[in-house]
């Protein structure tokens, strides 16, 4: 599951200063979010940067932090936990984080369940 999927390439990436100012939140704070799983990020072109998508309305996306849970859970990486949160699902019928964005967190966590 290390591969990278083709669409994450496609998406907005927020690095700390930027999460920072659009959280309006202190840098240590941010960082307690991340390291809490409200948030997940990888390191993109040497520096740690969080997909745009998991903002919204200047908080970290509510539904989120237990999907995190549940796919750390399962052994995912939080690049593989980016990956899938990002690929096309046939089960959802969507990719996750669509799903999570319409409301759709019991489903996209009962998919997330299986992949134990």
């Amino acid at each position: 599951m290390s591969e990278t999927a083709p669409e994450i390439t496609a998406i907005e990436w927020l690095t700390m200063p930027e999460l920072v100012e659009i959280l309006d939140e202190p840098l240590g704070r941010v960082r307690r979010m991340i390291a809490e799983q409200y948030l997940i990020g990888s390191t993109r072109n040497g520096t740690f940067a969080v997909p745009a998508v998991f903002i919204v309305d200047a908080h970290p996306l509510a539904s989120l932090r237990g999907t995190i849970i549940v796919l750390t859970d399962a052994g995912f990486t939080d690049d593989e936990a980016i990956n899938w949160l990002f690929s096309e699902n046939d089960e959802l019928g969507r990719t996750p984080i669509a799903a999570l964005l319409d409301g759709h967190k019991s489903a996209v966590r009962r998919v997330a369940r299986t992949l134990a």
